[in-house]
């Protein structure tokens, strides 16, 4: 979809990715937060959690990857422009699986290219949120 595809409200809803053990290890690895809470089963089990969790930012990551995968804007996009008011609300457990809602809250342009503001919300299997944030979109306007 392009700029003017998108009108306010419109909401969008992706496809579902289980999170796993290897998820969590590649993302230590690749980011270096090796913190016990997401690594270490005994540490964890004495949390308030009661078992390790998943990084908030490697929810945030697959929550990126999954609107990506929409395939919502693969044509138009031409730079993701920020995230706003980022919140995690719950946490995320190995064998969760999490789908993202994204709703248009906000619209604007110019000539050629235009910015969608997405209020985006990420859910748990059992509906439960566990992110919440906005984020902007610099797209391509459909001008032909």
């Amino acid at each position: 979809m392009f700029f003017d595809d998108f009108t306010m409200d419109a909401t969008f809803i992706t496809d579902g990715r289980t999170i796993t053990e290897a998820d969590i290890a590649a993302f230590a690895l690749l980011s270096g937060d090796f913190n016990p809470i997401h690594m270490d089963a005994e540490y964890a089990k004495a949390s308030q959690f009661g078992q390790r969790i998943a990084h908030g930012l490697l929810v945030l990551s697959i929550s990126s990857g999954l609107t990506v995968k929409s395939g919502l804007t693969s044509d138009s996009v031409i730079a993701f422009y920020g995230i706003d008011k980022l919140r995690f609300t719950k946490p995320v457990f190995v064998g969760d699986t999490i789908k993202v809602k994204s709703r248009v809250v906000e619209l604007s342009s110019k000539e050629t290219k235009g910015v969608v503001v997405f209020e985006t919300r990420v859910f748990k299997q059992n509906g439960e949120e566990v992110l919440i944030f906005t984020k902007s979109m610099l797209l391509k306007r459909n001008t032909q």
